[in-house]
């Protein structure tokens, strides 16, 4: 009876069960839609407000939130057989690029990150915020799970080549980013807490090094910066001491739109990008702050009950990698702002203005529709 319920589980969808609904068959998760489409109209508020009430600005971020969308629907319809297989050749790809940058890259702020191709200017790092969970998981499900010691340092070793090419730029944020959704990765698949305590003990043992010899000056001025920001209150200190004024005198209902002083009077720097979140807090106050984490939090539901209810090792995997990356990318954005992190220039998601993050996390979003929505045909043996 089990053989049977399983196998029945995996065959395709009849033709009546496709009638029944338009949208899964065209391979649209439409409540994951709505959180996301919420999202961004919750984004052109605030960056209305944040981009000193620039309509061209606002018109460039929803034309980019628009292509980013269409593109998400495009990669929904593609079956998620298909990344399997060209899952190590985007990943090959992408180290190729990685190092192409490193000898031939663009110089700009003192970071050595872009490739320009003639035609594209490309940041090649952005590739592996979508490539590193994928391969991992790719390479992971293709064995028996938990994974064995031997597939457990290969998937760190496949996570850490690009992790150090990316520091080499240097990135620490970017490189932190991409190093945790690999990890995030392969802790889903079933990490050992041995594994996890080992590790802990070895960065521990590893910071002073790192501290000497792999951070730069300004990357450890940020460090001191977060410990005491008054040491520089015009200087280094000053971004998150402006960003804490804003958020704190938010209060429970905020200043009101377009009232924020720290950013209506230019205090606040960047306050369309990675500071946008004390616009929000300042002019919205806790009750915007309480819209905005349920709405992410509508959204992360939505894709851990994806995630629970996906039907092979491999979906699960990417699907709960994606999810918890990017909690990671609000936890940290959050952290940063609000100076229980250091600065390390990561944007807001969905919500920040921009095009690279949102084509990257629109991309994932794709995936994890797709996965959904193909659920009914097994790729891997079902675990």
């Amino acid at each position: 009876m089990e053989q049977s319920q399983n196998k029945s589980s995996l065959e395709p969808m009849s033709s009546n069960e496709q009638k029944g609904s338009f949208f899964f068959v065209h391979h649209i998760d439409i409540p994951l839609l709505l959180g996301l489409m919420a999202s961004l109209f919750f984004s052109l508020f605030v960056l209305y407000s944040a981009s000193g009430q620039h309509i061209d600005m606002l018109v460039r971020q929803v034309t980019r939130t628009g292509l980013a969308f269409v593109l998400m629907i495009f990669v929904a319809q593609i079956p998620p057989r298909f990344f399997v297989k060209i899952s190590f050749w985007l990943y090959l790809l992408g180290i190729i690029l990685l190092i192409l940058v490193e000898l031939f890259g663009d110089i700009s702020k003192g970071a050595q990150r872009w490739l320009n191709l003639g035609f594209l200017r490309i940041q090649p790092s952005e590739i592996f915020k979508v490539v590193m969970p994928l391969t991992v998981a790719v390479f992971l499900s293709r064995s028996t799970l938990p994974p064995k010691p031997v597939n457990t340092l290969i998937a760190f070793t496949l996570v850490g080549i690009p992790t150090v090419l990316v520091l080499l730029q240097p990135d620490l944020g970017t490189a932190t980013l991409i190093a945790v959704s690999g990890f995030i990765a392969i802790f889903i698949a079933g990490l050992s807490w041995w594994w996890i305590a080992a590790g802990t003990a070895l960065v521990g043992a590893a910071l002073p090094v790192m501290w000497n010899f792999v951070l730069h000056d300004y990357q450890k001025q940020r460090v001191f910066t977060l410990l005491d920001p008054s040491s520089d209150p015009l200087g280094a200190g000053y971004h998150i001491i402006q960003s804490k004024i804003a958020i704190g005198s938010g209060g429970l209902f905020g200043k009101g739109w377009l009232q924020g002083s720290q950013s209506q009077l230019d205090f606040l720097p960047e306050p369309h990008t990675d500071f946008i979140f004390a616009v929000l807090a300042e002019e919205t106050g806790l009750v915007g702050f309480l819209i905005l984490i349920t709405i992410y939090c509508f959204i992360i539901g939505r894709c851990i009950y994806i995630t629970l209810n996906a039907n092979s090792s491999f979906s699960r995997i990417l699907c709960g990698a994606f999810t918890f990356t990017f909690v990671f990318y609000i936890f940290v954005n959050i952290g940063m702002v609000s100076g229980i992190l250091p600065v390390v220039g990561v944007p807001l998601p969905l919500i920040s203005y921009g095009g690279t993050a949102m084509i990257t996390l629109t991309v994932c979003f794709g995936i994890i529709m797709s996965i959904h929505t193909h659920k009914k045909i097994s790729y891997f043996r079902k675990n």
